[in-house]
């Protein structure tokens, strides 16, 4: 008698490695976007779609990090107190009329230029270590001895030199990146136009939230789900909705969505089942790359292409279909839509539990943490792990990856961390 399976995830050997996976999809795919010029102020989470140089220094000019007073360091008295006569005040936007005097101060503010560039006052003191005096109508300052020399100082270009690459193509634009451009006076930016995916869900037992749904009826997690983290991904999202468990219906359906997207990403449909049949859809329709990788939870993701359009199809239960969008279908992606930065960092943090794992096979184990008493971050396991249960998902704070050769977790491990922080915008 055969021996019956008690794990949904064991394999009969026709299963693929998810490094193997994530390889075939960097081989396989690249940008098939186009490019636009945007305005800087609407670029935030797109890709940059060429190199930003700048042809100006940041800042354009030597200027004053304090309020206080410019003076040149070989006019100071090394081991005493030495007085000077203020010869002229410089505020940021309103340079000194003429040079700097050797042997007098300059009032100056925060931001404004040192008088003269590199050829004037080389120090500066801030405001609160000097003592101002008036003598006859003439203002005068007394500065402490012990300033270093070029204290207090910003040379020109100190931030941005003229020429440098500040920004490459391919990266997903930042707050901080686009301030960055706003700096080097850019206006607009080049970036990769939108990549536009069709999202669609399967099952004659899915219905839409806010519809009556019969005995044995769930609501559509997944698809909306999905929208969701394709549009924080900078994707323009077309909605197909949910299609009954019918190969017409779903060829149709695919075939709409290849003439008129990017990329196509499914959910559920993607076993063995009777009713499912998106892969063998798919496989009429196209090609199927590979279909089942070794992760759990989401065995049944499958990766092919409706004529030049990829196709990425992920599980039904709704953990599952989460953790594979991360760690599979969203390189895959921001490929597509002509990023180059496509790996999240994952983190070294102590395992707080114990786990048991098959061999050959990478597992992602929902965790949140915690601060230990030697200060390290240690990893809690949710309570509940089934791939179906989309709570686990909303109370964790990402996920721990376990590699194949791995088959026991002891409490106490290092492991390598992934916070959902890292795959958000």
């Amino acid at each position: 008698m055969a021996q019956l399976s008690d794990d949904c995830f064991e394999t009969d050997g026709g299963l693929i490695p998810a490094a193997t996976a994530l390889s075939l999809l960097e081989a396989r795919l690249a940008t098939i976007v186009g490019t636009e010029k945007i305005a800087l102020n609407s670029a935030a989470g797109r890709i940059l779609a060429g190199d930003i140089v700048s042809d100006r220094a940041v800042p354009p000019h030597d200027n004053s990090a304090v309020d206080g007073y410019a003076v040149y360091f070989d006019d100071l008295a090394p081991d005493s107190e030495t007085t000077l006569p203020v010869a002229g005040r410089v505020a940021a936007g309103h340079p000194l009329d003429g040079p700097a005097t050797r042997g007098t101060a300059v009032r100056i503010f925060t931001g404004a230029p040192i008088p003269d560039g590199a050829a004037g006052p080389d120090t500066v003191l801030m405001q609160e270590d000097c003592r101002v005096e008036a003598r006859d109508g003439q203002e005068f300052v007394a500065i402490p001895a012990g300033i270093s020399r070029g204290a207090n100082r910003r040379d020109s270009g100190e931030d941005v030199a003229r020429g440098q690459v500040i920004l490459q193509a391919g990266q997903r634009l930042r707050p901080q990146d686009i301030g960055l451009a706003a700096s080097v006076g850019c206006a607009d930016l080049p970036v990769f136009t939108k990549l536009v995916v069709g999202v669609l869900s399967t099952g004659d037992e899915v219905f839409e939230p806010g519809a009556d749904a019969p005995a044995g009826g769930i609501y559509d997690a997944n698809r909306h789900a999905l929208m969701a983290v394709l549009s924080d991904l900078g994707c323009e999202v077309r909605d197909y909705g949910i299609i009954p468990d019918d190969a017409d219906r779903i060829e149709d359906t695919l075939n709409a969505a290849a003439a008129d997207c990017d990329a196509i990403v499914s959910s559920a449909g993607m076993s063995v089942g009777d009713e499912d049949h998106l892969a063998g859809s798919v496989e009429r329709l196209g090609t199927l790359h590979f279909w089942k990788v070794a992760i759990k939870p989401g065995r049944p993701v499958a990766f092919g292409q409706i004529g030049d359009t990829p196709f990425i199809g992920l599980p039904g239960n709704p953990a599952a279909m989460m953790v594979t969008f991360l760690r599979l279908a969203r390189p895959a992606l921001l490929r597509l839509g002509g990023a180059t930065d496509l790996s999240p960092r994952l983190y070294q943090v102590r395992a707080g539990f114990a786990h048991t794992k098959k061999e050959r096979r990478r597992e992602y184990v929902r965790v949140s943490l915690e601060v230990g008493d030697d200060g390290v971050l240690v990893a809690r396991k949710h309570p509940r792990h089934g791939a179906g249960v989309l709570t686990s998902m909303v109370e964790s704070e990402g996920l721990v990856e376990l590699p194949e050769d791995m088959t026991q977790l002891t409490p106490g491990t290092m492991v390598s961390f992934l916070p959902f922080t890292e795959v958000a915008r």
